[in-house]
């Protein structure tokens, strides 16, 4: 495949590949009707049957090339699939596609300081397990470290110190940026400022800027209830201190908070590992 790609990447071979889809061809005629010196253009179908694309014969003092459709299929076929993986209904294209269009709207906004302020989110979902696990799962930095971050992105730092006053860090990265290679793709810094254990949460958290300044800050309320099949959480996000520079990241807030809730939602969803019998 990479042979056949590097051989039609050339014009010029291009041009000689639409040439014999029409009908085989000498190589004279060829040279002629793609207005290049024979030697090129002998030069250029070597290249392309060595990738496989065209085959030729001898016929008299004639060498006539014609085109291998097989090899063309196949890649139309790679290149469908890939467009395909793409393309799919709620795939990380379509996510992206989305930021897209909130991003120009946000920037569109972004006039003056303090443009987002009073904007609010609002979160549900119905989570597996007691409050109490929840409860750790919001808490607990290991267990935080599982599902805090939007789809694609791992953490990369975590502090969460679970009571008023306590400090917050979240940093995060690209999930396959394993050697810390690709420049940080978020990283927040806040504080806990209410606890009702099991049932009620609240911090602050700002963004920061590349520069290090903060882009806005971020009121989050979690609270928790109870329910017969496991715990209802709603979640209100809401935007303070906003900057002209926040339209990024107020843009990722409604897809990247939900994507990390739907990540919590499948984490507790999981069936927990079983310890094994013991034998004896």
């Amino acid at each position: 495949m990479d042979a056949l790609l590097a051989a039609l990447a050339d014009p010029a071979r291009w041009r000689l590949v639409n040439l014999l889809a029409e009908r085989p061809r000498p190589v004279g005629v060829l040279a002629r009707l793609a207005e290049a010196r024979q030697p090129q253009t002998t030069k250029h179908l070597q290249t392309l049957e060595r990738a496989g694309v065209v085959t030729s014969q001898r016929s008299g003092q004639r060498r006539v090339y014609a085109l291998r459709p097989g090899p063309l299929r196949e890649l139309a076929a790679a290149l469908s699939r890939l467009a395909d993986t793409a393309d799919q209904a709620g795939g990380p294209r379509e996510t992206y596609d989305r930021y897209g269009v909130s991003l120009q709207a946000e920037r569109l906004a972004a006039e003056e300081t303090g443009w987002a302020d009073g904007r609010s989110f609002r979160f549900a979902r119905s989570l597996a397990g007691p409050p109490e696990l929840v409860w750790r799962h919001l808490t607990e930095t290991s267990l935080l470290a599982r599902w805090w971050t939007p789809d694609d992105l791992r953490v990369s730092e975590l502090v969460f110190d679970a009571r008023p006053g306590g400090r917050i860090v979240l940093e995060y990265r690209d999930a396959e940026d394993a050697d810390g290679s690709d420049p940080v793709a978020g990283r927040g810094e806040g504080v806990v400022e209410d606890v009702l254990t099991g049932e009620r949460l609240s911090y602050r958290l700002s963004p920061l800027l590349p520069g290090g300044g903060t882009a806005f800050t971020a009121h989050v309320t979690l609270d928790l209830r109870p329910t017969g099949t496991g715990t209802d959480l709603d979640v209100l996000y809401r935007i303070t201190d906003s900057t002209i520079d926040s339209a990024d990241f107020v843009a990722g807030i409604e897809i990247g908070f939900g994507q990390s809730l739907d990540k919590l939602a499948a984490t507790l969803a999981a069936p927990s590992p079983t310890t094994p019998r013991s034998t004896t």
